[in-house]
C-alpha cells in the first residue's frame, strides 16, 4: 500500500490565545475535506506566551495526536522560533503560516496544487492587504530599498507564507546560523520559486505583538546579513565631502584674498559643517555598530531556541531534538544496545584479558631458563 505524503503546518505563536483554537480547527477541516489524500500534522511552536496560549494548545493535543506542540524557554524572537519549527518538521513539505489569520488557510490546497507541479517553493506574495495603509506602504519601502542594495533578488510582499519542500527544508536544516533571515535565505539557497498572489486580511483577534523596535531589528538581520552597500557608502561619502570641503576652503581663500576687508565668512558655516558631519558620523556609527552586534551573535553561536517542552513528540521519531550524549547507538539508530552487542563486546573483552595474562606470564619467565638461549660467554 501506498504511504499518503505528509504535510507539516508549522505555526509560531506568541499570546495568541484568541486564535490558536480556531485555527487549528480551520486547518484540521481543509486537511480533510480538500485534503484528505494527504497525511498532516500541524505544528506549534510558541515564544513563551504569558497569556493562556499554551494550556489551550495542551488541550488541543491531548485531543487530536496530529497536533503537535514545542514550548520555547523563553521568546528566541520572531526570526528564530519559526524557523526551528521548520527545523523540526520532517513532512514531504511545509506549509509554515502565521497564527493571526492574515496568512489565509484557503492557500494551502492552492500551494499543495503548485507544488504537486514540481515548484519545490510556493510562496504567497501580497498584491494588497487590509492592513493599515501607511504600515503596507512603509513595508513596500523597505522591500523595494533592501532589493536594491543587497546582492540577491529578494521577494517584495513576501512575509514567508509559503511551502516549502522537504528537500529545501534539509537545506535550511543544515545551515547553522543563529540568526535566520527566512526571507534571504530562500532567495539566495533556495530553488526557483512560484508565487502565489493574495489579498491579506486583517488580524482576526487581539493585537499584532510586533513594534517599530522588533520590525527595526527584523530589517537590520536583513540589511547586515545581505548588504554590503551601507558601509561603502561610509567610504564614499568620505571621499566625496572630502573633496567638497577642500574645494569649499579655496574658494574661501580666493574671496578672503579678494576681497580681504569686505568678505566676512563668519561662524554658520562652520557650525553646520560640525553638525552635518557629526550627524552623518554617528549615522555611520551606528550602522558599524550593528554589522558589529550581527557578528558578535554570529561568533558566540548559541542554539537558536531552547526547549521547555514538546508535546505529541514520539521520543523515536526523527524529529526529536538531538542532544550530544556520550551514549552509543546501536545500528538501528534507536541508541539502545542490543543483547547480541553485549555478548559481542563481552567475548572481545575476555579475548583481550587473556593474551594480556599471556604476554604477562611471558615477560615474567628466566631468560636463562628458555632453551637455546645464553646470557653470558
Amino acid at each position: 500500500m501506498k504511504m499518503k505524503k505528509k504535510i507539516s503546518v508549522v505555526i509560531p505563536t506568541y499570546n495568541e490565545e484568541a486564535n490558536v483554537v480556531p485555527l487549528a480547527k480551520a486547518i484540521v477541516e481543509v486537511m480533510e475535506r480538500e485534503l484528505s489524500h494527504y497525511d498532516y500534522e500541524i505544528l506549534f511552536i510558541d515564544n513563551h506566551s504569558r497569556d493562556n496560549t499554551q494550556a489551550l494548545l495542551r488541550g488541543l493535543c491531548g485531543e487530536n495526536k496530529k497536533i503537535k506542540a514545542i514550548f520555547n524557554a523563553r521568546n528566541f524572537g520572531q526570526a528564530r522560533s519559526p524557523v526551528y519549527g521548520m527545523k523540526q518538521a520532517y513532512g514531504d513539505c511545509v506549509v509554515r503560516m502565521c497564527a493571526d489569520f492574515q496568512d489565509p488557510v484557503e492557500m494551502i490546497p492552492v500551494f499543495v496544487k503548485e507544488w504537486e507541479q514540481g515548484h519545490k517553493i510556493v510562496i504567497g506574495v501580497k498584491n494588497a492587504s487590509q492592513e493599515r495603509k501607511r504600515m503596507y506602504w512603509l513595508r513596500g519601502v523597505y522591500y523595494k530599498m533592501i532589493r536594491k542594495i543587497t546582492d540577491i533578488d529578494h521577494i517584495e510582499q513576501f512575509t514567508g507564507f509559503g511551502l516549502y519542500d522537504k528537500k529545501f527544508v534539509d537545506v535550511v536544516r543544515d545551515l547553522h546560523d543563529p540568526m535566520p533571515y527566512l526571507r534571504g535565505i530562500i532567495a539566495e539557497l533556495g530553488f526557483d520559486y512560484k508565487a502565489v498572489p493574495y489579498t491579506q486580511p486583517k488580524r482576526r483577534a487581539g493585537k499584532s505583538k510586533n513594534n517599530f523596535y522588533s520590525l527595526y531589528d527584523y530589517a537590520m538581520i536583513g540589511i547586515t546579513s545581505y548588504s554590503k552597500v551601507v558601509m561603502r557608502l561610509a567610504t564614499f561619502a568620505g571621499f566625496i565631502i572630502g573633496g567638497l570641503s577642500f574645494l569649499a576652503a579655496i574658494v574661501y581663500l580666493v574671496l578672503k584674498l579678494m576681497y580681504w576687508d569686505r568678505f566676512s565668512a563668519g561662524v554658520a558655516p562652520m557650525v553646520i559643517g560640525v553638525f552635518f558631519l557629526g550627524a552623518l558620523q554617528l549615522f555611520f556609527i551606528g550602522f558599524l555598530g550593528e554589522y558589529v552586534l550581527s557578528i558578535n551573535t554570529r561568533v558566540l553561536d548559541r542554539p537558536l531556541v531552547v526547549e521547555e517542552e514538546r508535546l505529541n513528540f514520539d521520543e523515536n521519531e526523527e524529529n526529536s531534538p538531538v542532544k550530544i550524549t556520550g551514549e552509543s547507538r546501536s545500528a538501528d539508530g534507536t541508541g539502545s544496545i542490543t543483547p547480541e552487542t553485549l555478548a559481542a563486546v563481552g567475548m572481545l573483552l575476555q579475548q583481550y584479558s587473556a593474551a594480556a595474562r599471556s604476554a604477562k606470564e611471558s615477560d615474567m619467565e628466566d631468560p636463562a631458563d628458555k632453551p637455546g638461549e645464553q646470557t653470558g660467554v
